[in-house]
């Protein structure tokens, strides 16, 4: 017959080693790390490489190396819209991609994409700032958490002869992103020679001759070697390139409350990174390229400067009701108008 005694002495034994496996188990779940696939055409020995290497050490380190980025940069894992692409089917969790690539999630974010519709950077990051938290949302919606901006510098046009009036880009193969049949066409209807192309393609396309101009920030530019195929540049700052870095909600959903909010605190601080580097980064690399053999222009004459925002304008009419939400152009307008109202120089005092 068991005793009591005797049934503690046979449990005790399995109790202990039960305690001891809970002990094991319990801090390994605790530190269960999340790898996160991360993928962008941003080279990896560029500016925009550095600050996003820093940036996810960081999440390792601060969430003492339960959520590890894998970067798949330099256009590995494909162009934007292959990068979301993936991003949808989870074979991709994260992404610091263009205004491309987050238009291709909601075409909200193209209100960034009109050209000569911000004077300043000043001017574009007010607006930007207005219209965030509506953009955000628009993510979410959508199946993406909003980590932060990138900015890419400001778009001029590169070209493999001189570039003064709209007249002389029109007789030129004009690169723009593959996606849009929409907008080929409404090039094309307004007498340009647009050649539809993953970024990733355009060097190549550059090389035989398949394209003759193409948009691109300075820095771009120098980074991909591309001013060595397209050595002018007209300098007339068509648009400021927006980009961010996002995260598919289920991927979020995998890190901790806690570290999420650590995460978010470190992006807020690389956004203001490159708002500040980008812009100096720019400009240095417009010198850069001179020295090498870029030509650089501006048009000067007025009848020139309007044709160009005349363009700009048929372009933003035709662009603002077919590409984006028409409450997302009347807000972009609305704050940058604003903008412009309070940065106004007062009106000179009349003569007594």
């Amino acid at each position: 017959m068991c005793t009591l005694r005797s049934i503690s002495l046979r449990v005790l034994p399995v109790l202990a080693m039960v305690g001891l496996l809970l002990a094991a188990v319990v801090p390994a779940l605790a530190q269960r790390t999340t790898t996160v696939k991360l993928a962008t055409l941003v080279p990896e020995r560029s500016v925009w490489g550095a600050l996003l290497r820093e940036l996810t050490e960081e999440w390792k380190t601060i969430t003492d190396g339960r959520v590890v980025a894998r970067i798949y940069p330099g256009g590995v894992a494909g162009d934007d819209p292959d990068i979301v692409r993936k991003m949808r089917i989870g074979q991709l969790q994260a992404a610091t991609i263009t205004v491309t690539g987050l238009a291709e999630i909601d075409e909200a974010f193209n209100v960034f994409s009109i050209p000569l519709f911000y004077e300043s950077y000043d001017e574009y990051f007010y607006v930007l700032d207005s219209l965030e938290p509506v953009l955000r949302e628009r993510l979410e919606a959508k199946g993406f958490t909003f980590l932060h901006w990138g900015h890419g510098g400001w778009v001029q046009l590169f070209a493999t002869e001189p570039v003064n009036t709209i007249g002389d880009l029109k007789r030129l193969k004009l690169f723009v992103w593959a996606g849009s049949d929409r907008l080929v066409a409404w090039w094309k209807d307004n007498g340009f020679r647009p050649v539809p192309l993953a970024l990733t393609d355009a060097l190549p396309a550059m090389q035989t001759g398949m394209i003759e101009a193409v948009p691109s920030t300075p820095l771009a530019a120098l980074a991909l070697q591309w001013y060595r195929q397209t050595p002018y540049m007209l300098d007339m700052g068509i648009a400021p390139l927006v980009g961010a870095t996002v995260i598919t909600n289920r991927g979020w959903s995998k890190i901790s409350k806690e570290d999420q909010e650590k995460i978010l605190v470190a992006s807020s601080r690389a956004a203001k990174s490159f708002e500040v580097e980008i812009p100096a980064q720019d400009a240095a690399a417009i010198a850069e390229m001179q020295k090498r053999g870029l030509t650089v222009n501006a048009p000067t004459d007025p009848a020139t400067q309007r044709g160009w925002t005349d363009a700009a304008e048929s372009f933003a009419a035709h662009f603002s009701e077919a590409f984006m939400p028409p409450e997302i152009y009347a807000m972009a307008r609305k704050a940058r108008d604003e903008f412009r109202a309070r940065n106004a120089a007062p009106e000179p005092e009349p003569d007594n």
